[in-house]
Order: structure tokens, then sequence, then C-alpha cells
């Protein structure tokens, strides 16, 4: 088994409240056919200048310009967004997949809602990992995003690293009972053999209950028992949308990218690039990286 990555500390609450504003701006102004680099500075300015948002959103800006796209910039920034934001959005702008921005932008906003609401490490797992299996996400990937996220303990990222590869040779419930404090009273009333300390519960007595009880089922069946009985958030299901709103949007942002890259090529074609251009000047955002820490 590989060793799982050491993630950093988390962010304040305040970061993730005005993450959810963020997420939700772009929403807005896609819905109104704006154009993202006016949404992001739109945006920007009612972030709160006491976090770290504000420079972020200006290097996202900025890698927007020349890439056309959210994800690596979100990548580079790992330690301000979590490995999972990064996964989302990178799946969105797949060109190749069905995944939508709009949804995983509602993925996002509930998710940075959940984390400002004092997340537990069950309650963010469950969130994460249904909004795999519902929108069909890649199930290796999207483990691998999650190990990365400073929520999860060195327990929990034994457990998502076994079980990044058995997705779909396991059944889910069998996943979460077997890893529960139920899973333990059961085998010590039966006389059974007890996990090791190397594997301890992960969940509680009444989710090791419900997964129990939805063995062999529909996946989607025990999300939404586990969202019943115990309040979990409910994932944002794909909605049905008149796709020709979204179309200019779309042809935009491929647009931008076209033409980012077509600036590149022209100037390769001139005699090279001129990568001084690209050097962060003095008092002119976006800020260096490091300057997060």
């Amino acid at each position: 088994m590989s060793e799982a990555p050491n993630p950093g500390p988390g962010l304040e609450v305040e970061e993730y409240i005005e993450q959810r504003h963020f997420f939700e701006g772009i929403q807005h102004g896609l819905t109104d056919n704006r154009p993202m680099q006016e949404i992001l500075m739109s945006v920007r300015d009612e972030i709160l200048v006491t976090t770290n948002l504000p420079m972020a959103i200006d290097f996202m800006a900025s890698e927007l310009r020349h890439s056309g796209q959210f994800g690596p910039a979100m990548k580079r920034l790992g330690h301000y967004f979590s490995g999972f934001q990064t996964y989302i959005v990178a799946s969105a702008e797949d060109d190749h997949g069905k995944f939508d921005f709009q949804t995983g932008l509602e993925i996002l906003k509930l998710e940075a809602k959940l984390r400002a609401e004092h997340a537990t490490p069950q309650s963010l797992f469950l969130f994460q990992f249904e909004a795999i299996c519902r929108h069909r996400l890649k199930y290796d990937t999207g483990f691998a995003a999650m190990l990365l996220d400073p929520m999860y303990d060195d327990a929990w990222r034994n457990f998502l690293e076994i079980n990044r590869r058995r997705i779909g040779l396991i059944d889910i419930a069998d996943m979460i009972y077997t890893r529960s404090e139920h899973y333990i009273t059961q085998q010590i009333r039966r006389g059974g053999k007890l996990p090791g300390s190397d594997f301890p519960p992960l969940f509680g007595e009444r989710e090791g209950r419900i997964a129990l009880a939805n063995r062999k089922r529909d996946p989607m069946l025990l999300f939404s028992a586990l969202q019943r009985q115990l309040g979990y958030p409910k994932v944002p299901s794909k909605k049905k949308v008149d796709e020709s709103l979204f179309l200019i949007p779309q042809m935009m942002r491929r647009m931008e990218r076209l033409e980012a890259r077509i600036k590149l090529l022209e100037e390769e074609n001139r005699g090279g690039i001129d990568l001084t251009k690209f050097y962060q000047k003095e008092g002119m955002p976006p800020p260096p990286i490091d300057d997060f820490d």
C-alpha cells in the first residue's frame, strides 16, 4: 500500500462561509450569461478582505485568462482549496464528461456550508462519497482527492486508501457496516473475531445499523436513509434544464481557452514565448502562493 499524503491544517469557518458565497455568486452570474472574468471580479468585491479568498480569486482569474480553466489554479492552491473541491471542478471542466459545471458549483456550495457548520469526518465522507456515486464520477480519482483533506486523520486516510480500488467489488453498505460500532457490538454478541487496532470503528452505532439494513440494495437508498435518520446533508441531483440556456456560456469558455492557446502559438512562431509577462509584478495581484500560508 502506498503511503497516504499528509494534508495541511484546515481553514477557519469564515473562509468556508465566504467560499459558499463565492460559488453561489458564480452560479448566479452564469445563469445571467455574464462573462466569467466579470463574474469573478464582481464576486471578489463582495468577499471579506480579512479572508484569503480574494487573493485566491485573483490567482484564479489570472489562470483563467491563460488556460480558460479553474482546475489548474485550484490545484496549485492546494493549501487553500481541498483536493475534493479541485476534483469536482476538474470533473465539471472535462469536455468528455457529462458532469455539468452548475451541478459542480451546487455541490461545492453545499460542501462549504457543511464545513462551516463544523462537519464531522463521517458527514463529510458520506456527502463526498454520495456526490461521486450519484453523478457517476471516477471512484479511484475521487478517493485519491479525498485523501488530501485535512478533515481525515490517519485512520480515515487508511480507510480511503484501502477502499479506493475496491469500490464496485464490495457492497457499499458492507464497507460502512464493517467499520462501525454496531459491527463490533454484533461480533461481541456472536462471539466472533474483533477487528484489530489498525481498523478502528469510523462510524457510530446508528450508521452501522442503517448500513446493515441496506445490504445488497441500491446505495442511493442507503444515503437517503442516513439523511432521514441522522440528518446528514443531501447531495444535489442533476437538474433537468434547457441546455440551450448554457450553450452560449459554454461556447464562451471554450473560446477563451482557444484564444489563450492561439496567442501562445503565435508567440512561439514569432520566435518564442516571452515568459517574463507571467512573472509577478511588485504591487500587482495575484500574490505569491506562499502568502496564503
